[in-house]
């Protein structure tokens, strides 16, 4: 069914974009709790491994000529931003500020599409990406982020590589979304088992301790975030424009920072409010220029 123009998002839609805001804010707290167990790299080693088992069955043979793009893809998505946000979630000690920092990869996508797509946007847009990047500079001085600084690093590098990945998916031809997964599971996952033995040693010894808390995190991470949070937002762009269904996903951050506050004991500072609401306002425009101007925008989601 091709996506209507025209229409919002009706009472049913609604409540599926909000289960999925639900399911990707949960995965930041369920993460954070199972990488005290089990370290960043080796725990998205497990995930992928996971849906590597649940999806083999649907993989497609990607089209001639396409595989190298397939494995950039599967190397900035699952190996690079995966392990990179991970860490970053680990360090961090918090779930507010990675879950808004990751939100920067929409303004980073629009400036990667403009320099090797030639996508132009407007001077709105042009704001709104200053505006982001404005509140990640503010964000960085709130006393919850200057604890472990290199957490705000790590994330912003890891949203850059999610924003390549994105941008270079627009050019992947006659593979779904479950396909695309399943791809960037079975590619990402020897990588990032190496990796995990040269920059987590004991890691493995760490995964045979691991207590339901660990590996119910990498199933939820799987199963919850990637293929039901994933799998409802396909259903939604099937039905309406990307572009429609985006402005709604940045709840899930908003979602993540009050589980942070509640749950997670979270006390962010005047900085991190007042950046955060930067970078979400800014990302908010982005996206709604984008509706406007009928283009395709990447999900607000995930590690």
């Amino acid at each position: 069914m091709p996506p209507r123009h025209g229409h919002g998002l009706g009472g049913r839609d609604l409540g599926i974009a909000l289960v999925i805001c639900v399911v990707w804010a949960l995965n930041f707290l369920t993460s954070a709790w199972a990488l005290r167990e089990i370290p960043p790299f080796l725990f998205t080693a497990v995930r992928l491994a996971i849906l590597a088992l649940l999806l083999g069955a649907f993989l497609r043979r990607p089209a001639p000529g396409q595989w190298p793009l397939l494995l950039a893809v599967a190397v900035c998505n699952g190996v690079l931003h995966f392990g990179l946000s991970f860490w970053s979630l680990h360090l961090a000690g918090n779930l507010s500020s990675p879950a808004i920092v990751m939100q920067s990869y929409v303004p980073m996508a629009a400036l990667l599409a403009w320099w090797w797509l030639g996508e132009r946007f407007g001077w709105r847009t042009g704001i709104a990406i200053a505006v982001s990047f404005g509140g990640v500079l503010v964000l960085g001085f709130d006393p919850l982020v200057l604890r472990e600084p290199a957490s705000l690093v790590l994330m912003l590098v890891s949203a850059l590589f999610l924003a390549t990945g994105t941008v270079l998916m627009r050019r992947l031809r006659g593979l779904d979304m479950f396909s695309q997964q399943g791809w960037t599971a079975v590619i990402g996952l020897l990588p990032l088992l190496a990796l995990s033995a040269w920059f987590e040693p004991g890691g493995f010894a760490a995964l045979r301790s691991a207590t339901w808390i660990g590996w119910g995190g990498a199933a939820y991470s799987a199963i919850g975030s990637s293929l039901l949070g994933h799998g409802l937002y396909y259903v939604l762009v099937q039905r309406h424009p990307v572009a429609q269904v985006t402005p709604w996903l940045l709840l899930s951050p908003v979602m993540a920072v009050l589980l942070g506050v509640l749950l997670y004991g979270d006390r962010p500072g005047v900085q991190l409010w007042i950046g955060g609401a930067m970078v979400l306002g800014g990302v908010l425009l982005i996206a709604l220029r984008a509706l406007a101007k009928a283009r395709p925008m990447p999900p607000a989601e995930e590690i």
